[in-house]
């Protein structure tokens, strides 16, 4: 057994003792830092700015009389004070702290070469982690050797603790870490140093609490998980000028504040009059529309899901017929349109489109953007009706609609139209929203009643058995919240602010703001893969209660993944926006999906490298173009266990690390979503033997894997 003491020096040195090169261990690796030359730090038993600085004065002074003025600030939370100097006194200043008996320690401040500007801060802190021969009397060996005493253990880690350097340290955290991580009895040596965080980017706008659609952590009639995850996407991309989103709708107001800055109205067309696409008095959806999508960060008012991009916007009046639609399109073609959205389809119960008008708009999907297609966003309507179904209609005033009655929305249905649904802030389906095969994906909206419009008369009675949502049920877009968090102050809540669209025209309007991030970061995607990676990376949310009006439930999903109330489930900004951004693009969704399953128990052998592998034998050859592992263990210890996959073809695919520390069951399913390794078998052959391998790293504990089951979307 090697000596507690080998190869560590016997004398006691003191905390900034000198080394090259200075590294950080972390993760198993060795981070390359370097010294910053106007600044270090200090602790003492007092963190108060003025009285550190006092002391530190009083403490160098008898050496320095000749002490340079000093800018310091605390950092509270790790007890610590940074003082900036003159890079000709910083070693002097250094050495009179740490010879002061007033000074607990002084430090460097750090760089990482590999990060420059991210700046590094000692703590009196190391984690260790002890093979699993070490004795717990050898443990205290060591780190009295050394200088440590024992703070508490790391939960869910064998053998892990964590160490408070005291006055007896032969050395800084760094070098510490860096001389024990080569002693054969330490696994882990990881000095606990601090930097600084980073927030997600929030905007700095005045009424962004209210979008609650955007991003929130939950509040009063509002789910966690009911936002589109603007925050983490807008970390990559709010948008590039050189993307033009089409509001194809009643006119744009061109004054408005949140359009002003440089380059953001581009190619404006009224198809009406033939003059600037203007609204009339007392017209507003396409103004609220445009704002949703790209309203300008102004510090007043809202903010757009694609604040970064030029919006395109065009009248098209109260009619439409062929010429119009083929005008629009035309323009689309000719004025580099890359988005267009059109909250709004016909004024019919049932009406399917002309061939001119199917042939306009096949045009602008793939002849636009040079080629690769203009995407085009329509809302599904807000009847509360199937884009393409028969309902058994009852209780229309004078018998307008009776008995079974066929509804079609030629515009939602188009195979080159992403068509959206509208759920609501409890994730549920908006009372108005419409639903069936056909539809692509949903974002959040409103809760309102259904309306139905004709072409001559305006909007048409609901079905009386229809009760209105009460209040309190959900929010709108424009409906003041109360937000939980640091956010949640009331005088922040105005009203009136967040545009007062609701059901499938604002959710319409997020979406389109989402494809314009997707091409912000990657301009080549074809309209088609587009609408795929905003329907695979969608959220799946289900809402098992009754529709109010009819007395339906479609809010679950079939075999083929897809809800007849939401498509392929909520968009989620962050997920499209990196799968976009990712070398992968799927070839298309899963025409069907295939099962295969072990139930059979197998033991794991415990501290053996081979582990134990379990096979399942695929026939089918297709494409794999989605997939699912489901896997049951049952583990006195899991954080001793590692999951791999092992395809037919390729290396095998790490599933589970030893991160799950003092769990004791395991049930859970890795997908391409969640575990960035199964994306690599996206679009190869499913055939042969797939194959699970559990691996037991450490002795002692043991445990057996229950059954698993592999979900091929082909």
């Amino acid at each position: 057994m090697t000596d507690a003491t080998q190869e560590l020096p016997t004398e006691a040195a003191d905390f900034g003792a000198e080394w090259a090169p200075p590294t950080l261990q972390r993760g198993g690796e060795a981070l390359a830092l370097e010294k910053m030359g106007d600044r270090f730090t200090i602790c003492t038993p007092k963190d108060a700015i003025e009285t550190v600085l006092h002391s530190f004065r009083d403490a160098v002074s008898p050496d320095l009389p000749d002490l340079p003025d000093l800018t310091a600030h605390s950092i509270p939370a790790l007890a610590l004070v940074e003082i900036q100097v003159p890079a000709d006194r910083l070693e002097a200043l250094m050495q009179a702290a740490r010879s002061s008996k007033k000074i607990a320690y002084a430090s460097h401040v750090y760089q990482m070469r590999q990060s420059p500007g991210t700046l590094i801060y000692l703590t009196d802190q190391i984690t260790l982690q002890f093979a699993d021969f070490v004795s717990s009397e050898q443990m205290h060996t060591i780190a009295a050797a050394v200088g440590l005493q024992i703070l508490k253990l790391v939960a869910g880690v064998p053998k892990a603790f964590v160490f408070q350097l005291t006055q007896a340290a032969i050395a800084n955290p760094l070098k510490l870490a860096h001389q024990l991580s080569q002693r054969s009895e330490i696994w882990v040596a990881e000095p606990n140093v601090a930097v600084l965080r980073q927030p997600f980017y929030r905007p700095r706008e005045s009424e962004y609490r209210q979008q609650w659609y955007l991003q929130t952590e939950g509040g009063e009639n509002i789910a966690a998980g009911a936002h589109i995850f603007a925050e983490p996407a807008w970390n990559v991309t709010r948008g590039n000028r050189s993307v033009a989103v089409a509001v194809v709708d009643d006119g744009v107001d061109l004054n408005h504040p949140d359009f002003q800055s440089e380059g953001k109205i581009v190619a404006p067309l009224d198809l009406q009059e033939n003059g600037l696409p203007l609204p009339a008095p007392g017209h507003h959806h396409g103004t609220d529309t445009a704002r949703l999508i790209t309203a300008d960060e102004t510090g007043k008012g809202i903010i757009g899901v694609a604040p970064g991009c030029a919006l395109m916007p065009i009248r098209i009046g109260e009619w439409m017929d062929d010429q119009i639609i083929e005008r629009l399109c035309q323009w689309l073609i000719e004025k580099g349109a890359d988005v267009v959205c059109c909250g709004w389809g016909a004024a019919a119960v049932y009406f399917p489109l002309s061939l001119r008008q199917r042939t306009a708009l096949s045009q602008a999907a793939t002849q636009g953007r040079q080629g690769r297609g203009c995407v085009l966003i329509f809302a599904a309507g807000n009847a509360n009706r199937p884009i393409d179904g028969v309902v058994d209609e009852q209780g229309w005033n004078d018998q307008l609609l009776h008995g079974k009655t066929r509804w079609l929305n030629g515009f939602a249905i188009h195979p080159d139209v992403i068509t959206v649904a509208a759920c609501t802030s409890l994730n549920h389906k908006s009372a108005s929203s419409n639903w069936g095969i056909g539809l692509s994906v949903a974002a959040p909206s409103g809760h309102a009643a259904p309306t139905i419009y004709t072409q001559q008369m305006g909007v048409l009675p609901t079905a009386p058995t229809l009760s209105t949502p009460q209040p309190g049920e959900s929010v709108s877009l424009s409906q003041p919240v109360q937000m939980s968090g640091a956010d949640a102050t009331e005088d922040a809540i105005a009203t009136g602010v967040v545009p007062p669209l609701g059901d499938t025209s604002s959710a319409c309007a997020l979406v389109a703001g989402v494809a314009a991030l997707l091409l912000s970061v990657n301009p080549d995607l074809r309209a088609q893969e587009v609408r795929q990676i905003l329907e695979q990376t969608a959220d799946r949310v289900v809402d098992r209660e009754p529709d109010q009006q009819l007395g339906l439930c479609l809010g679950s999903y079939d075999a083929n993944r897809y809800s007849a109330w939401f498509g392929y489930g909520k968009v989620n900004a962050i997920k499209a926006v990196q799968l976009a951004q990712a070398q992968y693009l799927p070839l298309s969704l899963p025409n069907r999906w295939v099962s295969y399953s072990s139930s059979q128990p197998v033991e794991i052998p415990d501290a053996d490298s081979q582990g134990v592998i379990s096979m399942l034998e695929v026939s089918e050859a297709d494409l794999v173009r989605d997939l699912e592992i489901s896997v049951e263990v049952e583990h006195e210890f899991l954080g001793d266990v590692e999951i791999y996959l092992l395809p037919p073809w390729g290396k095998p695919m790490l599933l589970q690390s030893r991160g799950l520390g003092r769990l004791t069951s395991l049930k859970t399913t890795y997908s391409p979503e969640n575990t960035l390794w199964l994306k690599t078998a996206l679009n190869c052959s499913a055939k042969g033997q797939w194959r699970l391998q559990l691996i037991d790293c450490i002795p002692t504990c043991t445990g057996r894997l229950q059954k698993w089951q592999l979900n091929l979307g082909l």
